[in-house]
């Protein structure tokens, strides 16, 4: 496959999307030529002998503390051993490669003093597929993600542990195995290197990536269990929603309608049904969907634009010789962006699992209590669906706002922080228990559906019902109900039920 080709500061979001999920990169050669001229700057700035944050300083509060010309070297090396000082189990193999990515985007713009071995050194870990270890806490989202990037940054210098193709070892084992060798860190290096929000970004995105296929897919249960209930697409008029504008209500409903479309189902009960109006789990998919895709957009394009610009200080401009110190390292915007996908998956979930809700229950759905056969000797969907609502309860404990906390650090000189490491590291596990809640719907719809038959439900719904049914039986009896739960969820989390169901579904583009 043909290596993506990454242009510093103009990097789709649908390449950070692929990327993540394992394609090869190569920066665009023209990054060279800024690159160099970054690193003849700070070699300039330093012949003029003028105390520079970060090129011949200390750190955070120690800004004040000159150093030796002779001592620049060790400034590098120090700052990253003393700052990889991360705690918690490791980061998924895919963030931190993402991270690393990102990584080196920023550096590749010329405005952070690196040399361009740096840079060489960093893609051919990327290539290698060689990924530093990096535990998961330890950020605050300012000064950067200083303690994650101290993690990626220790292995280029030759210390601390990588995995090389999945194989976790010793960094100097894997580069005895690939033919790459440490570096030894110039003025500036350590301190570009360290600085930035790339840890807070990466798993922001992977947040983000995993929000889109659970919103997609809460779509297609939500437009199944409709089915099984023999709800109205009534509410999915377009008319409605055209005239409240909201791109992603308007785009959610086109959506249900299409998936809904053909329906022998939907057609049975067109005439003469007593109920006037659906439940609002039915009734305000779109509303409530569509609000959750246009915060999913807004996060997005936050993202984007953070993953494409430089936020490591000082910034370095060739053009003028300047260093100039500012704060692009405050991960504030990516904080807001990943309490908003914190928000729009508790939503997501949430929905879903008051359609299941709305499923056992006879008195709205129509259908055998718990969708069982036998309620009584059987208890079917009672408990499935008690799980989803402690998966829910637990994510809304997790969505409130990390971007409201703030702890001084570094001696009060970095005296407001963004929390926004740990506000996007939450987002896998909200994902996975959004994803988990929209498999126990799918597979309680699914059995709601089988009461109906012989009539069928659309195209594309019966073609995610004979997916799961591929590898769930319908349930008659009860019986051992976790491998059930696990193999829809591993259809959901594959993007399977995606690919049976679809036609086009809304995304974040």
């Amino acid at each position: 496959m043909t290596p993506l080709t990454l242009t510093p500061g103009a990097v789709p979001l649908a390449d950070w999307r692929a990327i993540w999920r394992g394609a090869a990169m190569r920066l665009d050669p023209a990054s060279a030529a800024p690159v160099a001229a970054s690193a003849r700057a700070v070699e300039a700035i330093l012949a003029k002998g003028a105390a520079v944050y970060g090129i011949n300083t200390g750190f955070g509060k120690l800004a004040s503390v000159r150093i030796e010309a002779g001592d620049l070297a060790t400034l590098q090396r120090n700052i990253v051993l003393s700052h990889a000082a991360g705690t918690g189990d490791p980061s998924p193999a895919p963030v931190v490669r993402l991270m690393m990515a990102l990584k080196l985007a920023s550096l590749a713009q010329g405005a952070s003093g690196v040399k361009p071995e740096t840079v060489a050194l960093l893609q051919a870990m990327l290539d290698h597929d060689l990924i530093p270890v990096v535990p998961c806490q330890g950020s605050v989202g300012a000064s950067g993600d200083l303690a994650p990037l101290a993690h990626m940054t220790a292995p280029m210098i030759g210390v601390g542990d990588v995995w090389l193709k999945g194989e976790r070892m010793d960094v100097r084992e894997a580069f005895a195995r690939t033919g790459l060798a440490p570096l030894e860190l110039g003025p500036k290096e350590g301190l570009a290197l360290l600085n930035g929000t790339q840890f807070s970004t990466a798993n922001a995105l992977a947040g983000l990536f995993a929000a889109e296929r659970v919103l997609q897919s809460a779509l297609i249960t939500g437009a199944l269990s409709t089915e099984a209930a023999k709800g109205s697409d009534t509410p999915f008029d377009p008319r409605i929603h055209v005239l409240r504008r909201h791109n992603g209500q308007i785009e959610t409903a086109a959506a249900l309608r299409a998936l809904m479309a053909g329906s022998a189902i939907r057609a049975s009960h067109l005439q003469d049904d007593v109920r006037v109006q659906d439940p609002y789990c039915l009734r305000c998919q779109p509303q409530v969907m569509g609000a959750c895709l246009d915060l999913l957009r807004q996060a997005a394009a936050t993202l984007e634009t953070e993953a494409n610009g430089v936020t490591d200080n000082p910034l370095i401009f060739p053009d003028t010789g300047e260093a100039l110190s500012g704060g692009n390292f405050h991960a504030e915007p990516v904080a807001f962006a990943a309490d908003m996908i914190a928000l729009a998956l508790c939503e997501i979930g949430s929905l879903s699992e008051r359609r299941l809700a709305m499923l056992v229950d006879p008195a709205l759905s129509g259908l055998p209590a718990f969708l069982t056969p036998r309620p009584g000797l059987n208890s079917g969907f009672m408990i499935p669906q008690v799980t989803a609502a402690a998966l829910v309860s637990e994510n809304k404990s997790r969505a409130y706002p990390a971007s409201v906390d703030s702890i001084p650090t570094s001696a009060n000189q970095e005296d407001h922080v963004s929390m926004a490491a740990h506000g996007a590291r939450r987002l896998a596990d909200m994902a996975a228990n959004a994803e988990a809640v929209v498999a126990l719907e799918w597979l309680a719809a699914a059995q709601g559906i089988e009461f109906l038959r012989p009539l069928r439900s659309s195209a594309a719904l019966e073609a995610a019902h004979a997916l799961l049914r591929g590898a769930v039986p319908a349930l008659d009896e009860d019986r051992h109900f976790a491998p059930d739960i696990e193999a829809a969820c591993a259809l959901v989390r594959s993007g399977a039920l995606l690919g049976a169901a679809r036609p086009d579904l809304p995304g974040l583009g």
